[in-house]
């Protein structure tokens, strides 16, 4: 930024003549991590309607629920099929809104906050986003993969996700993660992964690799480009591979006769 009378003008602007000023509180809102505030809000909200919607606290009742958790093949007491190999693949994405309780909300979104507020002012809202989205798919992959009858929800898998930006980013840029603690905070959090019941390793260590490896796309693909909209792609693709991925590990699973 070049210092004006008031505020700040960007250089490129300044450059060709055009004043666009940016004084110290337009600066805070530029930073302001809206994606991750917006996040928080719809997990909450979701959570909210879960209840409404005839759950209890444990959030994984209701109508919802039913329709939103995660699971690839399944049998209702009519004898209906649900799940991911019956077409139901909304699952994959609705199932990272939903929550087994106040803690686990209230765990997840702080961990969330924490993260998203340091890495979205860096990243950009596009990138932050579609990292993030692609990190929940990478999780959901992983469940179809490891554990596709087993209901599962929270947004675990896309928050470990960040983890996997964040050390990737970090070390980019000639940050130690051991240092920063990252490297740390994820080793705990696989400990408790593999050693408390209850918890999805799939969606866990699925979020983790494919947080990782979308964000070495973005950090490739910047190095050749200015714009967001390669990086943006390239996360696109990368969903688009977790989600045909799940849906054919769902299937196979329902139908062994199919697999190939």
């Amino acid at each position: 930024m070049v210092q004006a009378s008031v505020g700040f003008h960007c250089p490129e602007c300044a450059r060709q003549g055009r004043v666009h000023v940016y004084n110290a509180s337009s600066l805070r809102r530029l930073d302001r991590p809206v994606v991750t505030m917006t996040l928080i809000g719809l997990n909450v909200a979701v959570f909210l309607a879960q209840i409404l919607s005839g759950g209890d606290n444990t959030g994984v009742r209701g109508a919802i629920a039913d329709k939103g958790l995660l699971i690839g093949y399944g049998i209702t007491r009519r004898f209906d099929e649900i799940g991911v190999a019956a077409g139901e693949w909304w699952r994959l994405v609705t199932s990272g809104f939903l929550h087994a309780g106040i803690f686990h909300l209230g765990m997840n979104m702080l961990a969330l906050w924490i993260l998203g507020s340091q890495l979205e002012p860096v990243l950009g809202r596009a990138r932050f986003f579609m990292l993030y989205l692609t990190s929940l798919l990478g999780g959901s992959f992983a469940v179809m993969l490891i554990s596709p009858t087993d209901p599962t929800v929270g947004a675990s898998g896309a928050i470990f996700g960040l983890f996997g930006v964040a050390f990737v980013f970090q070390r980019s840029r000639g940050i130690d993660p051991w240092r920063s603690g990252v490297a740390g905070l994820i080793l705990v959090n696989l400990l408790f992964t593999f050693t408390v019941p209850g918890i999805s390793i799939g969606g866990h260590v699925g979020g983790l690799v494919g947080g990782a490896l979308a964000a070495y796309a973005v950090i490739e693909i910047d190095k050749r480009s200015s714009s967001v909209v390669p990086a943006v792609a390239a996360c696109a693709l990368l969903s688009a591979c977790f989600v045909f991925g799940a849906i054919w590990a769902a299937i196979s699973y329902a139908h062994p006769l199919l697999r190939f």
